[in-house]
């Protein structure tokens, strides 16, 4: 029963606040003049973390391979 509860908890959360922004891009701009700049700034968003964080990956692993604590094959 418990089980069940955090699981609905988790859907609600998901479709009831989460999702509303991306449901008033979906509706209310996607006829806008400037619906694409806005509706792609998510996007833009995600890809901007992403580079970010693969940057930072890529420094890390030539750290370990500077200091030969790289786990080679």
């Amino acid at each position: 029963m418990i089980a069940s509860n955090i699981f609905r908890w988790i859907g609600s959360l998901f479709t009831d606040l989460l999702f509303i922004p991306f449901n008033w891009l979906r509706t209310s701009v996607a006829h806008a003049d400037f619906g694409w700049w806005i509706s792609n700034t998510v996007n833009w968003l995600f890809l901007l973390v992403l580079l970010v964080l693969f940057a930072y990956w890529m420094k890390e692993s030539k750290r370990f391979v500077r200091e030969g604590t790289e786990d080679r094959a």
